[in-house]
């Protein structure tokens, strides 16, 4: 049995924090409930979005990590990745933050080690 949480339990909680806080969350793609990827879209502010996702670094612990192609603020290049990735994996979760500190949201609620 797996000590973490499953994706769209992380998924909801994640969602939930930002909205209530007054930013909004959204979910582009859903992914395997139990174990999909989960791969963001991190709006901080007017022109700045970024992709990271859900992975581990090198010391193995959790941590979010870029994602996407460089240049990846320009929302077409991000769609464009995001629709891609999903193509290949099916089971890949994409959400959508948009709040400042989103990826701070986004670490406090899905890394879980």
């Amino acid at each position: 049995m797996s000590d973490t949480l499953a994706s769209g339990i992380l998924v909801s909680a994640l969602l939930r924090r930002v909205n209530d806080a007054g930013g909004m969350g959204m979910v582009r793609a859903r992914g395997d409930a139990d174990s999909g990827a989960i791969l963001m879209i991190l709006n901080d502010g007017p022109g700045r979005s970024r992709l990271v996702e859900r992975g581990r670094d090198s010391l193995g612990k959790r941590a979010l990590i870029a994602a996407g192609p460089s240049g990846a603020s320009d929302p077409m290049a991000c769609d464009t990745y995001w629709r891609r990735r999903r193509e290949r994996d099916p089971d890949l979760w994409v959400i959508e933050l948009d709040i400042p500190s989103a990826e701070r949201f986004a670490a406090e609620t899905i890394l879980d080690d």
